[in-house]
């Protein structure tokens, strides 16, 4: 099956679905004149947290909640266009919470398809939470729940209301 794209941004990065170790559902960034990978949480979680100290992490927070609220398991062109209008206030960081949040929406569709997933498109919001409100370093949030049980990080998930 060929790259499925999920979105070509406005400086010509794109984010696409393709194969990786476990299914289709790997997310890719191509930036112009790089190599193509599949970013970590860690990587978006760092760079999202990072334009939290310029433009406050409760209003990066709150537009994650607004994209995730309105995430399925398809690519909707809707909601990436809706991504580069909530990216037009960041300013200078507009590019980057474009590309950051359309990666991060990619994942989201990618735990809405993996196969035997529970707590689907939750998992990325808990690490969200975790780097956004509760000021949680990337690297902890996104190692957080390896090796938990899926019913232990579905009662923190309830606990702080998704």
């Amino acid at each position: 099956m060929p790259a499925r794209l999920i979105k070509k941004v406005i400086d010509g990065s794109v984010i696409a679905f393709d194969k990786g170790t476990f299914d289709e559902w790997c997310v890719f960034l191509q930036r112009p004149h790089l190599k193509r990978y599949a970013p970590k949480d860690t990587e978006y979680f760092s760079a999202l947290k990072e334009m939290g100290t310029a433009h406050g992490p409760d209003t990066i927070y709150k537009d994650f909640v607004y994209v995730y609220r309105k995430t399925t398991h398809e690519i909707d062109a809707h909601v990436t266009s809706l991504i580069t209008r909530l990216s037009h206030k960041y300013k200078s960081d507009s590019l980057m919470f474009d590309i950051w949040m359309s990666v991060i929406y990619g994942g989201m569709i990618a735990e809405e398809n993996k196969e035997n997933a529970i707590l689907k498109k939750r998992i990325k919001r808990l690490g969200m939470h975790q780097v956004l409100v509760e000021g949680m370093e990337p690297k902890l949030a996104a190692n957080f729940s390896k090796g938990m049980k899926w019913g232990e990080i579905d009662k923190i998930c309830k606990e702080k209301g998704f």
